[in-house]
């Protein structure tokens, strides 16, 4: 108790004091939370970096980088410039030598430790260089550098230092010589890479089994060994400010439109980036409808796929250290089509393709539907399957909309659950964690039966979809459509299919309509090339579609026909 009246107050207004400054941190630490989150400040325009351009030089930092930027005479100062670039790199290793055949004249030697090894031993291709060198007149070593005349493949001389270290964070040897005002460039085996494996995501019964790598050099062979063709162009851009990451463009010259081509050299060249690791990293950079869950750039890992869609007109985007490659153009109809449709008989491959719509529709309007009709639309049911509905939920104290939700966000659990558990143990957590969680959910009288059966339907027609990246829109926007047709029953459904048919009908890919084929029949000079949802006979495929140039539509006519027919 406080012995007087004046210390009870003061000690009152002590506490009210301290809540009040209390209160006052709290809200200016939101406010200030709130303000990062919501407002960007301005960033000073002396902080900013100017453009470099498309290609982007490597080496890290940019100080001591020299006003000209050549390779000096000296070898002191080369090694001087190279171990200030390289300090504290332990993976990158310099060896110093004597060249010639009097061994007067001192070289340097620099290489990853990963990239290149057993440097001297006699059945290294940098060995055996090394071992001519020094049996060449020291007079005369500059010369047979400038002219190869070794005969050793994939060697240049820069001038330019930066390149030069540039060639050896890509996994090059680079040899400097004393009184020699250039640096050459000796290719050895690169980073290690994964070797040619099987296809993980796009399994195929029938077909190749090889698969894209990592490494952006055997991705491109994978490709130029099924088009083994000149007119095959592969145009390699480096991206990546302090990455370097060597990423290729790869097209059939002859077949592509060149204002494509254009447009995506400016998307990518608009861009500077620390670092670029994936193609998924390029294909949000250069999407015109960011704000669409429709994919834009289609993905595949298998060079026979790819290899189709390069002789369809598209251009095909490899990345280093990536084992996705990007198609585009693309339409609505490619992300439903697999590679071995090519391979079949076409009855199969329509029946297949209709199916694969089919569930493309149950994947998205079937939870919706189901509770428009129970509902809103009970008249259209039979009366015993009304009953038998009646008779399911009784004891559910949920209305229909929050057990639909329930189990649907359950399953999208399970699913993320079972992707990211290792091995096999994914596909176990998957069956087993459904039958659990459904089992235990309808014997506790929180969800109906019927309800896990749509459920389950519903997330069985999603797997259905051949390209995951392609169901993902369909995941989602069936909660737009559980919603409006919970709310709204089956005129909510069809206000959904109108909203969603005309974002579609907004869509382009790098000016190709969305839905082609389905949309454009009467362009101009438009001919339907018969592979869209039912596939024509392998003898009637003569077209290209529309990806291609106009008078190289066809693609295959018998022997002594005229090429009339997509002029």
């Amino acid at each position: 108790m406080y012995k007087n009246r004046a210390s009870y107050q003061g000690k009152n207004c002590l506490a009210a004091g301290w809540c009040f400054d209390v209160m006052k941190h709290t809200a200016e630490g939101c406010g200030r939370f709130l303000k990062g989150c919501f407002f960007m400040k301005k960033t000073d325009k002396t902080q900013v970096p100017e453009k470099t351009g498309k290609v982007q030089k490597a080496g890290g930092n940019t100080k001591s980088r020299g006003t000209d930027g050549k390779v000096s005479v000296s070898l002191e100062k080369n090694e001087a410039w190279i171990k200030e670039r390289c300090a504290n790199c332990a993976d990158i290793m310099m060896h110093k030598m004597y060249l010639g055949r009097e061994a007067d004249v001192a070289a340097l030697l620099v290489f990853g430790e990963v990239t290149v090894t057993n440097t001297l031993l006699e059945d290294s291709l940098i060995g055996k260089m090394m071992n001519e060198l020094r049996e060449v007149p020291s007079g005369e070593l500059a010369g047979v550098l400038d002219s190869n005349a070794l005969g050793v493949a994939d060697t240049i001389a820069y001038e330019d230092r930066e390149l030069a270290l540039a060639a050896l964070l890509a996994g090059n040897a680079v040899l400097f010589l004393d009184g020699y005002p250039k640096a050459v460039k000796i290719a050895s085996k690169g980073y290690p890479a994964m070797v040619v494996q099987k296809a993980d995501t796009e399994k195929a019964l029938r077909g190749s089994r090889e698969s894209f790598t990592e490494s952006v050099k055997l991705n491109e062979a994978l490709v130029r060994k099924r088009i083994r063709n000149t007119g095959l162009k592969v145009e390699e851009i480096t991206l990546g400010k302090r990455s370097a990451t060597v990423t290729a463009l790869v097209y059939m010259e002859d077949l592509i439109y060149p204002k494509i081509l254009e447009r995506i050299r400016q998307e990518i060249g608009q861009w500077e980036i620390d670092g670029v690791f994936d193609t998924g990293m390029l294909e949000q950079l250069c999407q015109k409808h960011w704000l669409s869950p429709f994919p834009q750039f289609e993905t595949t890992e298998r060079p026979d796929r790819a290899a189709m869609e390069v002789l369809n007109g598209r251009i095909l985007f490899l990345c280093d250290n990536s084992p996705t490659a990007l198609v585009f153009p693309t339409t609505f109809n490619d992300f439903m089509q697999v590679s071995e449709d090519r391979y079949h008989w076409f009855g199969m491959v329509t029946f297949l393709r209709v199916l694969r719509y089919l569930a493309m529709a149950a994947a998205l309007m079937i939870s919706g539907c189901y509770l428009a009709v129970t509902c809103f639309h009970t008249q259209i049911l039979p009366t015993n399957l009304l009953l038998s509905f009646a008779e399911a939920r009784k004891g559910v104290p949920f209305p229909g909309i929050i057990e639909i939700l329930l189990m649907e966000m359950a399953f999208e659990l399970i699913r993320e659950a079972g992707v990211r558990m290792p091995g096999p143990l994914g596909g176990t957590i998957g069956i087993v964690g459904g039958l659990i969680i459904g089992d235990a959910a309808v014997s506790a009288n929180l969800v109906s039966p019927m309800t896990v059966v749509v459920v389950a339907f519903s997330a069985l027609s999603s797997f259905a979809i051949p390209k995951e990246e392609f169901s993902v829109p369909f995941r989602l926007l069936k909660y737009g459509f559980i919603f409006l047709g919970g709310f709204f029953g089956i005129f909510g459904i069809v206000l959904g299919i109108y909203l969603l048919l005309g974002h579609l009908a907004g869509l382009t890919s790098f000016g190709i309509p969305y839905l082609m084929p389905f949309v454009g029949k009467g362009l101009e000079d438009y001919r339907d090339p018969g592979d869209d949802l039912v596939r024509l006979p392998f003898h009637l495929l003569t077209l290209r579609p529309v990806f291609a140039r106009r008078h190289q539509r066809v693609r295959m006519r018998r022997k002594g026909e005229k090429d009339v027919r997509g002029q």
